[in-house]
């Protein structure tokens, strides 16, 4: 067997082993350890190529940009557990209730706001389908609507800065991030907006399945509403601006933004009196876990990057993208339909760690801008997650759905949204504009 075919069996390999549900991050380690073995047996690979592998795993536990991550994850995480983004949701409601559909305008705006200071699709579908649900189902919306637009908004995290997907991918891609987030949030409002647009057509052409509060649930003074907003939801919108000012501006690296984010989280958790050390400790457990994960899955793509160099998949794969039928468009259509199918079954990281560095060099080599396909390929993998019957977030919001919501309407609920996403998928591969505004 030649090195032509260790490269494709290696790849293929660590897609069952993933596939069978084993954890990504070690499948890939030990296909790395499998095929460089095999690989030396037929003398088409050299043990010292591994020795690059503790240098590497230096150069990650080193990396600046990746110390972003545990930062942005532990101020969402922080807003979660001291309650802060329920209060949120709260105040939005009273804002927006006399107004059909004004709930739901609320969990858009507040799951946009949750979902991308957390960035993470499970914990901000989770969040807010236990803050948000009862209380729509309670005043008489629609299921579908309710799991619809929950789903919908709790999966902005991919793509609304400041993002950790967008962090990671980033780096992956070997771009800047602030490049990445200047380029990702007029898609992602314009997403957030689209999402409010339906559901306010909705709300005026079916009023029965969007309607506004009752006086009862709403019977408080302006005095009292204004000093909510004021105290309540100004604040952590103040924060993510300044997050995301400050990278913008270029007055700071998206890691010092985000170890002001974190910072700020837990500020305006104490200035709440929110910050009890429960509050404290969860999020900070939540955070450790998930950096973990991610690291893990970093370290074990790297090692298997390593050997798949070293057995030249990364030439087969480049010639096999750069000379299919199309050219640019044939492996956009390709990239697209890969990352689409692959968000059904594996998370972003794993995504991320695996597709994204095999792809990159042929959008490259093509003349692709990588700032505007990142943004592409985080507006797929959104929908991907949408789409059933495997989409991640239709999974996360089973688990926390009351008894009375069946996984069917949960189901239909996400079609219109799904419409509405790949739309918006659209509207920047016409007009990728959308995207390279200010680059």
């Amino acid at each position: 067997m030649g090195v032509e075919w260790l490269a494709p069996l290696m790849f293929a390999g660590a897609l069952i082993l993933i596939f069978t549900g084993y954890p990504v991050a070690f499948a890939l380690g030990g296909t790395a350890l499998l095929f460089a073995f095999l690989g030396v047996e037929l003398g088409v690979f050299d043990w010292p190529l591994l020795l690059a592998m503790p240098d590497r795993t230096f150069g990650i536990m080193s990396n600046f940009v990746l110390l972003a991550v545990p930062y942005f994850i532990f101020m969402g995480t922080m807003l979660e557990k001291s309650r802060l983004a329920e209060d949120l949701l709260t105040t939005v409601g009273q804002l927006f209730g006399p107004i059909r559909g004004g709930l739901a305008f609320a969990v858009v705006f507040v799951g946009a706001l949750l979902a991308a200071a957390t960035g993470v699709v499970g914990a901000s579908v989770v969040a807010m389908g236990l803050i948000s649900l009862p209380v729509m189902l309670r005043y008489g919306y629609s299921k579908e609507l309710s799991v619809g637009v929950i789903t919908a908004s709790g999966t902005l995290g991919q793509i609304i800065p400041p993002s950790v997907v967008l962090i990671v991918l980033a780096d992956q891609m070997g771009i800047s991030v602030g490049d990445l987030f200047m380029g990702a949030l007029v898609p992602g409002v314009m997403l957030a907006l689209m999402y409010a647009l339906y559901c306010g057509g909705v709300a005026f052409f079916k009023p029965e399945m969007a309607p506004a509060l009752p006086k009862e649930a709403r019977d408080i003074d302006t005095r009292t509403l204004i000093r909510r907003v004021f105290l309540v939801l100004m604040p952590p919108l103040v924060l993510i601006l300044l997050v995301l000012g400050s990278i913008f501006s270029g007055v700071a690296t998206p890691t010092e933004a985000g170890a002001l984010g974190g910072l700020g989280a837990v500020g305006l958790a104490a200035a709440n009196r929110r910050l009890t050390f429960k509050a404290l400790r969860e999020a900070m457990d939540s955070t450790t876990r998930l950096t973990a994960m991610v690291l893990f899955l970093l370290i074990g793509s790297t090692a298997f990057a390593l050997v798949f160099r070293g057995l030249n998949g990364d030439l087969w794969i480049e010639s096999l993208l750069t000379n299919l039928p199309g050219g640019v468009i044939g492996l956009l259509i390709v990239a697209n339909l890969t990352v689409f199918v692959l968000g059904f079954f594996i998370d972003f990281f794993e995504i991320a760690f695996i597709v994204i560095p095999l792809l990159v060099p042929a959008a490259a080599f093509l003349g692709i801008d990588l700032v505007w396909f990142g943004v592409m390929l985080g507006m797929n993998l959104q929908m991907s997650f949408l789409t059933p019957p495997f989409g991640f977030a239709l999974f996360y919001l089973r688990g926390v759905a009351p008894p009375e919501i069946s996984t069917a309407q949960i189901y239909r609920g996400a079609i219109p949204f799904i419409i509405i996403q790949a739309l918006g998928l659209l509207l920047i591969i016409l007009w990728p504009e959308l995207v390279t505004w200010a680059l």
